[in-house]
């Protein structure tokens, strides 16, 4: 009220001095002043009410939206505090719990706040409009966003992998580290970090490498076609055999599996724990071969044999 009534002094002070400085005019008398001073202050009075009557006839439902706007936010604190002992309880990797619950945190502000407006007397239409109208410029300018969002859902409820799984998609291989809201965290075996939008994790082929306890390990070994196989046969199932890496149950099995251009190929399907499957397989490659050596079993390689015409032969000779 200060302010309005400030303004109108200010206005009648104005109009006086314009009216004092025309030389067409006048001159100002006290009375004029007084009127002029009382006109806007008048005036002033007349707004100050009317807002105060708008004011008075809207506090109610502004007290009451304010007051429910209060519990809402009271009641999703809440929500979300149960929600995330629920998600600790659940089968569900921590590396999505603050995915989901920043999800469900969004849905709830955003009830809570079409509550309040509702209240306040705004128009279902008007914020169905305006939320739709957002949602519409938001879904073109972050689509590929929105996609990886979408992509960050599937893979939570379908679980392909977890955090710690060994896998493979879109070129990389890697260990998972983390899944977040936008992206999938993959540790390469070099040590470095890919980050893999989860809209292409999502629709990509996923080989999931420690997905379960056991694998099979299928390993070949080359044997010289002037070699006994069966001998090399049997070094092979008495090297699996004295492993402590390698599962009898399946038991292994050892068979010829083709007959290559310079070598006998023998084929070792061999069941193993998902966590020793590089060591057993290094641990084969390096016992087989010292046994075959003790054995004189050779492990032949590619020959490179050159034959000369007679004719190219004497041609040669000639220019020489």
């Amino acid at each position: 009220m200060i302010i309005i009534f400030t303004q109108a002094v200010t206005q009648a002070a104005t109009t006086i001095s314009e009216t004092t400085l025309d030389p067409l005019t006048t001159t100002t008398t006290e009375p004029n002043v007084a009127e002029a001073i009382a006109g806007e202050a008048h005036e002033a009075v007349s707004i100050f009410t009317k807002l105060t009557d708008m004011l008075a006839a809207k506090a109610p439902a502004l007290i009451f939206a304010l007051i429910i706007l209060i519990i809402g936010l009271i009641f999703t604190k809440i929500t979300l505090k149960i929600f995330n002992k629920v998600i600790g309880k659940a089968n569900i990797e921590k590396t999505t719990h603050s995915f989901l619950k920043s999800f469900v945190r969004i849905v709830l502000l955003t009830i809570v706040f079409i509550m309040f407006l509702t209240l306040l007397g705004v128009p279902m239409t008007s914020i169905v409009a305006v939320v739709g109208a957002a949602g519409l410029a938001l879904s073109l300018a972050l689509q590929q966003s929105l996609s990886n969002v979408a992509g960050g859902l599937l893979i939570i409820f379908s679980k392909p992998f977890k955090a710690g799984d060994f896998i493979e998609t879109h070129n990389v291989s890697g260990t998972v580290e983390s899944i977040s809201i936008l992206y999938t965290k993959i540790s390469t075996i070099d040590n470095k970090i890919s980050y893999v939008p989860n809209g292409i994790v999502a629709n990509e082929t996923i080989t999931n490498y420690t997905g379960m306890e056991r694998r099979r390990l299928d390993i070949e070994f080359s044997v010289d076609y002037n070699d006994d196989f069966r001998v090399a046969k049997r070094i092979i199932e008495e090297v699996i055999a004295d492993s402590r890496l390698a599962l009898q149950n399946p038991a292994p099995v050892v068979r010829m599996s083709s007959h290559a251009e310079s070598a006998i190929i023998l084929l070792a399907k061999v069941w193993v724990n998902t966590d020793d499957y590089w060591d057993l397989k290094y641990d084969l490659l390096e016992q087989v071969k010292l046994e075959f050596d003790r054995n004189n079993i050779s492990i032949p390689f590619n020959h490179l044999d050159v034959h000369i015409e007679k004719e190219a032969d004497e041609q040669i000779r000639k220019d020489l």
